[in-house]
């Protein structure tokens, strides 16, 4: 059996973590992307704002390259992909998608899509990370035209609408699940 890399990617408050969250109760290893980032903020000794990390993650790839992300996590990836099977938290930009599609061949990216209004609804009551409508939007706008981040929701391998309740949406989780499964 072949172990499987699964990328989830969708705008902020779309429900990925409830979908890394769901694979990794299925058994797959977790790699949160912006870990590296909030590690990195760490050794340079700044503090986590949303401000702050925003503007840190941007800086770190007009340094480096809009893939660099992929590139400090990718030995990280195939390490665990030889355990067992992986679930990418946060691929960003295009370019990390296509660093991980030339080094992994057979990953698939998820893309978890949202109404943008639902979205800010569910981030204004988030306990953690919430964001202001305003914010939001501000956040959307930023990701888009500095991160390039609908390249990898545009072309996902797979879909999920996450429009309605949390049930229904866990659900579709185990119907695609079932279906990856059955793909062995």
């Amino acid at each position: 059996m072949k172990n499987k890399v699964l990328a989830i990617v969708g705008m902020c408050g779309s429900g990925k973590t409830v979908a890394v969250d769901f694979f990794e109760k299925k058994g797959y290893q977790k790699v949160y992307f912006g870990g590296v980032i909030y590690d990195k903020m760490k050794e340079e000794k700044i503090p986590i704002t949303k401000k702050t990390e925003q503007e840190f993650r941007e800086n770190l790839r007009k340094k480096h390259g809009m893939g660099v992300v992929a590139q400090i996590l990718l030995p990280k990836i195939k390490e665990l992909k030889e355990k067992g099977n992986v679930v990418l938290d946060g691929l960003y930009s295009f370019e990390e998608y296509k660093i991980l599609k030339e080094e992994l061949k057979d990953i698939k990216v998820l893309s978890i899509i949202t109404d943008k209004n639902i979205r800010y609804e569910r981030i204004e009551k988030r306990k953690d990370r919430q964001y202001t409508k305003k914010e939001a939007i501000k956040r959307d706008l930023a990701e888009i035209e500095n991160s390039n981040k609908a390249g990898p929701i545009a072309y996902a391998d797979m879909y999920i609408l996450n429009n309605e309740n949390e049930t229904n949406y866990e659900k579709s989780l185990e119907k695609l699940y079932k279906q990856m499964e059955e793909e062995k």
